[in-house]
């Protein structure tokens, strides 16, 4: 990090800080650096850093434990996050959510293959690379993991702080969805490649720096992830009621017999 030397330096430290929380670059949960250690990465006086890390804990972007160590809030994005992840076990939430991804992921793509630095890019193929590993050892849970990765590097390219900061407050919601997702088609067999066919087109469209092109590709991938998990819910649903129609039998007395006439 470069030194900070403005004039009202306790503010200019806090506002660097906040800045890499609201960047993604600092998550909740996460462990600061000790006074000491930060105080001379920041090269700044430990009595100005003390005034911002309480000005953080203010605003509740920090808190600190009994031993003073200082952490990023675990509630930033909670008010939003928690309820929603409880709708996730609920397949018309998670279709919602991928509605939601429809919309959002488009416009990251576009935004990511406009703007994207060249460490932008670096981590893009990283990830990508990554899901391609993970799909040749058909690990469903390790394609979950680099699939999500691969998204919120793309989120990361969009250089827009709402999106970033948005879709980092409903990380573990997001990364559910996509898990649930990738479960699903696997233990359906509709996966195939077609998947990794899709993120290839994403992929490609943002490293051509063609913004029209990654906005269409993120939209057919959702679309395409739309269709086959509705009908997959639908037919989960026909079995159900199939199901329930056989069990009525556990549940209904038998008919009582008429007495015949004499």
């Amino acid at each position: 990090m470069s030194s900070i030397r403005p004039a009202k330096l306790a503010d200019a430290i806090a506002e660097h800080i906040q800045q890499l929380i609201l960047e993604g670059a600092l998550q909740p949960g996460e462990r600061l650096l000790s006074e000491r250690d930060l105080s001379a990465k920041l090269d700044v006086s430990r009595p100005s850093l003390r005034d911002a890390l309480d000005k953080l804990v203010g605003l509740g972007m920090l808190t600190t434990d009994g031993n003073g160590a200082s952490y990023v809030s675990e509630s930033i994005g909670r008010s939003l996050r928690d309820p929603l992840v409880l709708l996730m076990d609920d397949p018309e939430a998670r279709l919602d959510c991928m509605e939601f991804r429809l919309v959002v992921e488009a416009a990251a793509a576009a935004y990511a293959a406009e703007r994207a630095s060249e460490i932008d890019r670096d981590l893009i193929v990283e990830r990508y690379e990554a899901m391609v590993a993970a799909h040749e050892r058909r690990d469903v849970d390790e394609i979950a993991r680099a699939d999500a990765e691969f998204h919120f590097a793309i989120y990361e390219a969009s250089h827009n702080l709402m999106m970033l900061h948005f879709m980092r407050s409903l990380e573990s919601l997001l990364r559910s969805n996509v898990y649930l997702n990738r479960k699903n088609l696997f233990e359906h067999r509709t996966e195939g490649d077609s998947q990794l066919v899709e993120h290839r087109a994403i992929f490609d469209a943002i490293m051509a720096r063609d913004p029209e092109a990654a906005r269409a590709a993120a939209q057919a991938h959702m679309i395409s992830t739309i269709r086959t998990q509705r009908a997959i819910h639908e037919a989960e649903r026909r079995r159900e009621a199939s199901i329930r129609r056989l069990a009525r039998n556990d549940l209904v007395a038998p008919r009582a017999r008429k007495p015949r006439k004499p």
